[in-house]
């Protein structure tokens, strides 16, 4: 996806795993900062808020920006953690190379310093220092970011129902009110036609009063029409928005799942870790089982790293999407 290319030029190039897994450093890895809500968000956010000062904008559509904007920041969040669970479990990824080496003759004296550096390594990854990095977002901030976007959603569809509602009163007041309109106006041309033809004066007169009554007739028509359009025009950003914060809901429902079953596998990992940690003086049945634990479920667990991250690029594309249709939605002429 362009967007996937986007963010890595941002970035920056990823650190490659053979460089990582080569590596002998065991101290706790720090997180990755990447930030990019600011490049891969569009429209801008100072265009947001050039067509906020330049338009009248209302303020549920300003509510809609402002939640886009810090759920594009939830998924930069998401994607600093994945990168940096993806970094972390480099570790794992070179233990599991060493292990392969050190199992085949566990006792063999020559393998005693790979020992301690598998050791070192499992240590390290399950040290309470080295951080889970996908607990950035808690189950707890999902859910309260889950209800402040239910909330905008109630507000955006109950507004563009009311609307609706006077849409409809106003055709129904049109329809009703144009025949009383056109009664009236006709019932008062009849009588000035009277009146003109008994005088000379009213005779010259009438031309200009009937153009009078017709002029006024049409401005009525016109105010009615402007006011029915800007409702209107109203109703679809309205519709655009709350469309995109529904779906934007979906999206974060869906990687708040992903967060949590990836969160629960790396906790499981560290768990296993530790236990490998615990048992160094041990014969080498429980490290081959630990190894044969991460061996197993190394490709799955990476497979679900690279799902999470194409979700939250998706996400960026959808909040676009909608942002740029809403904005669409504002700055377009009315069509008369």
């Amino acid at each position: 996806m362009e967007i996937c290319n986007k963010a890595q030029r941002q970035s920056g190039k990823r650190i490659s795993t053979k460089r990582l897994s080569s590596s002998s450093s065991t101290s706790p890895l720090p997180p990755i900062c990447l930030n990019l809500t600011d490049s891969l968000l569009e429209p801008r956010q100072e265009i947001i808020a050039n067509l906020i000062q330049n338009f009248k904008v209302h303020n549920l559509l300003v509510d809609y920006f402002e939640a886009s904007l810090e759920a594009c920041r939830y998924c930069d969040t998401i994607l600093e953690g994945i990168h940096s669970t993806r970094l972390s479990y480099t570790r794992i990824t070179r233990v599991v190379k060493l292990s392969k080496r050190v199992l085949i003759n566990f006792n063999d004296s020559t393998n005693e310093q790979t020992k301690k550096d598998i050791y070192k390594e499992l240590d390290s990854f399950s040290s309470k220092l080295q951080n889970n990095h996908l607990s950035v977002i808690s189950t707890t901030q999902f859910s309260d970011i889950h209800n402040k976007y239910m909330e905008l959603l109630q507000r955006l569809t109950s507004k563009r129902k009311r609307i609706k509602r006077r849409l409809t009163l106003i055709s129904v007041c049109k329809k009703v009110g144009g025949i009383a309109l056109v009664t009236s106006h006709g019932a008062i041309l009849i009588a000035l036609l009277v009146v003109s033809l008994h005088s000379v004066v009213g005779l010259v007169a009438a031309p200009s009063i009937v153009g009078g009554l017709v002029g006024l007739f049409i401005n009525r028509i016109k105010i009615r029409i402007k006011k029915r359009t800007k409702c209107e025009r109203l109703c679809e950003q309205l519709d655009a928005a709350a469309k995109g914060v529904f779906i934007l809901i979906n999206d974060l429902d869906t990687m708040s799942r992903m967060v949590k079953r990836l969160n629960d596998e790396v906790e499981h990992r560290k768990m296993i870790a530790d236990v490998c940690v615990k048992n160094v003086g041990s014969k080498c049945e429980i490290m081959k089982r630990v190894m044969s634990e991460f061996s197993d479920h190394d490709g799955s667990f990476l497979e679900q790293l690279e799902e999470l991250e194409e979700h939250v690029y998706l996400c960026f594309l959808t909040v676009n999407k909608s942002r740029r249709l809403v904005m669409q939605q504002i700055t377009e002429r009315p069509q008369h």
